[in-house]
């Protein structure tokens, strides 16, 4: 048995709207089809039949949305225009002539409540939250669900305080595993590099999969590989941010053994799998795996032991491998809580992108082995109020700012490399449970002169990291 449903619209921009849906109604859906027709000059008519009642639920759904984003982006070209004929009212049934902007933007808000209930905002990076993006955005949308994906936009979102779920994975496994509708959230250092990295994540997901990326840095709503049921998503959030809309195409990545980091700035770290490999001298990084492992093709100035670091994780896909060139994350942490007194203590041996794996309820403190990892592991510990003791050789690429929680303790190795002198920690880190003071006593004592302690800096003087304790 067939149902169908018959709206009709009446509205000046009939005419505009039924060309603006020209192009979709040549594609028929397996269990549905719909017809937008004109009655007279001002009148709309739409009309889907389904096979059974779900199918003519989800095929309205679409063809309103549809519509309104049609009609909602004619009454944004004509307000920009400065036309006359008046903005479209997003909360009636048709136009009306221009007044209140305040009252005009309020009929907007009531018109996108709950538009975007069914869907999951995936966000990637710190920059989204330290910029107010993703609170803009939920205050905007009222997405069903915020998503963060990887490490440091975890630290801004808990620094936040927004209600999110957190998500470990990469931004593109999280969005595989979402079967409804999904947009990415990204805020670049540059808008090329936002591009870029929507571009990257398009290319990963499965063959023709299309992705809907918010860019905040350019405020662009990209649509890659698009097809009508994201080309709706991607409109309706173009109208509701104010976003420009672009398309593009993203191809699966190239096979071989090459691997490319674009966007790049000259002088910036270049980080694989979370471990500095060296320094970017051009917009483009090139990397291939040789014989004995991933070494420099182009743009690549490396850095002493980052290649042999990068090595000990052994065999790393480079066609899959998180890459990235400059700071996980510009701004402070926020303080937060404190951490125990007593309980375990994490290890993060040159990886500090691993922490939030390692940390639990009874951590009381965490040995950091590398100055990069050590400055990750105090910026995100912060929050926390978890003290950090980090061994540092002075070879740090400022990935974050050295940010620490009251009780944490720096040492710089004088004789040897901070892997050695990491490593001789490791048995008593093991120990548990601890009384963090007696054990960082405990390990300085292990040490001995061959160390010397550069957090807090000696007397107060040097103004150190610490801020606040």
């Amino acid at each position: 048995m067939k149902h169908t449903a018959v709206f009709t619209f009446s509205t000046p921009a009939a005419g505009e709207i039924f060309r603006a849906l020209a192009p979709e109604m040549e594609e028929i859906g397996p269990r549905s089809e719909a017809r937008v027709t004109l009655r007279g000059d001002g009148c709309l008519v739409l009309s889907v039949t389904a096979e059974d009642i779900p199918s003519l639920r989800a095929a309205l759904n679409m063809w309103l949305r549809l519509i309104s984003v049609a009609g909602e982006m004619l009454g944004i070209a004509e307000t920009g225009a400065g036309g006359s004929r008046g903005r479209r009212d997003p909360g009636g049934d048709g136009m009306r002539p221009g007044g209140d902007e305040g009252e005009d933007r309020k009929g907007r808000e009531r018109a996108s409540s709950g538009l975007f209930a069914d869907t999951v905002m995936v966000v990637h990076g710190p920059e989204a939250f330290d910029q107010g993006d993703v609170a803009r955005l939920q205050a905007l949308l009222a997405p069903g669900e915020t998503v963060v994906a990887g490490v440091m936009a975890r630290t801004a979102a808990e620094e936040s305080g927004l209600p999110v779920t957190f998500d470990g994975r990469p931004p593109g496994q999280v969005i595989r595993g979402i079967r409804g509708r999904v947009f990415l959230v990204n805020h670049g250092k540059t808008p090329e590099s936002g591009r870029i990295f929507g571009e990257i994540v398009a290319s990963r997901l499965a063959p023709g999969r299309p992705l809907v990326q918010l860019e905040c840095s350019s405020g662009t709503v990209w649509l890659w590989n698009g097809r009508s049921r994201e080309r709706e998503l991607a409109g309706l959030l173009a109208g509701r941010t104010g976003f420009t809309l672009g398309e593009a195409t993203a191809l699966p990545p190239a096979a071989g053994p090459e691997r490319e980091i674009r966007g790049c700035i000259p002088g910036e770290a270049v980080l694989v799998e979370g471990i500095v490999i060296g320094t970017a001298t051009g917009e483009t990084v090139i990397l291939r795996r040789g014989p004995a492992g991933i070494e420099p093709v182009a743009g690549l100035l490396p850095k002493a032991h980052g290649l042999e670091k990068l090595a000990r994780l052994g065999e790393v896909d480079l066609a899959r491998a998180w890459c990235k060139s400059g700071p996980v994350r510009r701004a402070s942490p926020r303080r937060g809580g404190a951490a125990p007194a007593a309980g375990r203590i994490a290890v993060i041996d040159h990886c500090g992108h691993d922490l939030y794996r390692v940390l639990t309820p009874d951590t009381c403190g965490v040995l950091a082995i590398g100055d990069d990892t050590t400055a990750v592991c105090g910026h995100i510990c912060a929050h926390r109020g978890i003290p950090v003791f980090g061994v540092v050789d002075g070879d740090r690429d400022g990935l974050v700012t050295g940010d620490f929680a009251p009780g944490s303790l720096v040492v710089e190795v004088l004789d040897g490399r901070d892997d050695e002198a990491g490593q001789e920690l490791l048995p008593i880190a093991r120990d548990a449970p601890v009384a963090w003071r007696e054990w960082t006593a405990r390990a300085l004592s292990l040490l001995g002169p061959r160390c010397r302690v550069i957090h807090p800096p000696p007397h107060g003087g040097g103004g150190g990291p610490e801020k606040g304790g």
